[in-house]
């Protein structure tokens, strides 16, 4: 159970580098890339280095992302029944975002979602003023990046600038396996 008025993490994270080239009948069905596949087990890798374990995995059931998710949260140690799979994130803004976070459970103090731009990097800019000039430029959020952030003590309500960004990752900043 969180104590009253600590501190929630964000971990906001893009799905890994897809495959534009597989042929998928949809958008919503494109599978990742080799490089994803590589990539977001290095980052679920990273995540449990750093001790950034969430307590609740809310993800985007679309291909791409779900493959991610899986593989992140198999680095994780975290069973696929334990993900929660929201729709609503796929193709999302910002207000659906920020209604998918609120849903929480209160005694949820990080959580990882994951899912798409522009609504990540749209999220990351709105809950924290301090992104260095970098959201917009799409280079906050680039495929596979993690974004850490520091909210105050409820999922609902959050509003603009409220968070703090505490850690900021890409796959390329990691070393090859």
């Amino acid at each position: 159970m969180t104590a009253a008025g600590a501190a929630r993490r964000l971990l906001v994270m893009r799905h890994a580098k897809s495959d534009w080239y597989s042929g998928p009948g949809s958008d919503f069905d494109r599978p990742l890339a080799k490089r994803g596949e590589r990539d977001a087990p290095r980052m679920g890798r990273w995540l449990r280095e750093q001790g950034l374990i969430p307590d609740r995995v809310v993800s985007s059931p679309a291909v791409r992302a779900r493959q991610t998710c899986c593989l992140v949260c198999e680095s994780l140690a975290i069973k696929k029944g334990q993900i929660h799979w929201e729709p609503e994130i796929y193709a999302a803004e910002v207000t659906a975002l920020l209604n998918v976070l609120a849903r929480c459970p209160e005694k949820t103090q990080r959580v990882l979602l994951i899912g798409h731009n522009p609504g990540l990097e749209d999220l990351v800019a709105y809950l924290a003023a301090d992104t260095g000039g970098l959201a917009g430029r799409g280079k906050l959020m680039p495929t596979g990046a993690v974004v850490g952030i520091r909210l105050p003590d409820s999922w609902a309500g959050l509003r603009p600038g409220c968070g703090h960004i505490e850690s900021h990752r890409v796959p390329k900043e990691l070393s090859a396996d």
